[in-house]
């Protein structure tokens, strides 16, 4: 394999520094979306881990010298850059590892639009060239190269984002955020400084790439326990743990208990729903059952789709959704151009929480109804042959394959689910409550390790 085979993932690049991705293979990248996103400019950001200046400077140096002009928006946010793409009509790329480690540095590419680049959808394209280019039979620069320019564009974002809250009834809250040293450092206080009625703590707010406090990944419970600690103490009504790039967001009640991603989808469906009713609302295949029984309740049209970002936005792009959640934890909306964004996330959860006058840990009750497993990894020799067995085993029963192998057993379900970059199984299952719940994941680790 090629360090671009070992890096390039089903929707970015992800690798480790220097080893896998530095200035050479930035710069052979820059030249490889100069050639796909077909436009005159392209807008770039990065996250605060060391190694991001210098890969930026490289991939706009190979962006430029093919006549494309850069836009460099300095440090950002994921969903910055997805804005400025977005406000701006024009492609853009995002150099983050996102909730990976400090060794780890990345790229998010997006086209005019916010419009998602996934391995089919561009990034195969992306990698072909780039390949090219380090193999010394690349395409030879132009002539002129492309200009370049600082811009700053965080006012804009924050105004954006607040514009998802009717300002006029947000209730006085005390709101803490862990942002393990990650992005939202930034981003986070630059839009809680525009409502004048909630308190913000930071916890973690330096801007700093080694994540000296904790790994900037709250999926994992560990990650989220600081956060939670001070929560527990009932001096703030609202949690907020965000990942390294901060476009995704987990919620934390005043009393210090998370809310799962599928919690906050059905959370945040019926705030859509009430803004847009009829609206159809998108949910990846392992969120909870709870989800689109909300939605039918509400009056709103709840679709399924497979786990990932440039799937969902394509699906929201052809439906015409209003929004989509997933379990992990990002949050599409299509007034943010069909974006993920945890800030825009957040501002629905407040204004759900002002309208209802209810603390979170009674507003978050009636979207919990069944007892789930979280994603459980296991590691087989044949992940598709497995599929096939547990397949035989529940041919009884009702079978989809949308994303993988999902099973409707009746009073439970489950998912099961190859990686796309390892040998792994991931399964989740939910049922009507917790005994069974445990009892189902114990016969389905069983089979899958027969």
């Amino acid at each position: 394999m090629s360090v671009l085979d070992e890096i390039v993932k089903a929707y970015d690049i992800r690798g480790t520094v220097p080893d896998q991705l530095d200035g050479e293979v930035a710069h052979a990248l820059g030249v490889g979306f100069a050639r796909f996103a077909g436009a005159d400019r392209i807008v770039v950001a990065r996250d605060m881990r060391r190694s991001g200046e210098e890969l930026v400077a490289e991939f706009a140096r190979g962006v430029r010298e093919h006549g494309v002009g850069v836009i460099d928006l300095g440090l950002g946010s994921t969903d910055l850059l997805y804005y400025a793409a977005g406000a701006l009509d024009l492609p853009g790329a995002m150099f983050t590892a996102s909730h990976n480690p400090a060794q780890y540095n990345g790229v998010k590419f997006c086209l005019a639009g916010a419009r998602p680049v996934g391995i089919d959808s561009g990034l195969a394209e992306v990698r072909a060239t780039a390949s090219a280019v380090l193999d010394g039979v690349g395409p030879r620069p132009t002539e002129t190269a492309g200009g370049y320019e600082r811009r700053e564009l965080l006012d804009e974002f924050a105004d954006h984002v607040v514009s998802f809250l009717d300002l006029d009834q947000v209730r006085p809250l005390r709101v803490l955020a862990d942002t393990a040293n990650g992005m939202g450092g930034l981003v986070v206080p630059a839009v809680f400084e525009r409502l004048p009625d909630v308190e913000l703590e930071v916890m973690y707010g330096e801007l700093d790439g080694t994540f000296p406090n904790h790994p900037a990944d709250p999926l994992q419970p560990a990650n989220q326990a600081d956060l939670r600690g001070r929560m527990a103490s009932g001096d703030f009504d609202l949690g907020l743990a965000f990942d390294g790039d901060a476009d995704r967001v987990f919620v934390v009640d005043e009393l210090g208990e998370g809310l799962s991603g599928s919690t906050t989808t059905a959370l945040l469906a019926a705030s859509t729903l009430r803004a847009e009713p009829g609206a159809t609302i998108l949910h990846n295949l392992i969120c909870s059952r709870a989800v689109p029984e909300v939605v039918r309740e509400l009056g709103g049209v709840p679709m399924r789709t497979k786990v990932g970002h440039s799937y969902i936005k394509q699906v929201m792009a052809d439906t015409g959704a209003a929004f989509g959640g997933e379990h992990s934890a990002h949050y599409y909306f299509a007034r943010n151009y069909r974006a993920d964004s945890g800030l825009i996330a957040t501002m629905l959860v407040i204004d759900e929480l002002s309208r209802s006058g209810q603390p979170l840990s009674v507003l978050r009750k009636p979207y919990e109804r069944y007892a789930a497993s979280g994603e459980i990894n296991t590691q087989v020799d044949d992940t598709m042959a497995v599929i096939e067995r547990i397949s035989d085993e529940f041919a009884d029963r009702d079978q989809d394959r949308l994303d993988g192998l999902s099973v409707d057993c009746g009073t439970w379900w489950f998912n099961l689910r190859p990686s796309n970059t390892e040998p792994l199984l991931r399964l989740n299952l939910e049922a009507v409550d917790r005994a069974e719940c445990d009892d189902r994941v114990a016969e389905m680790l069983a089979l899958i390790t027969i």
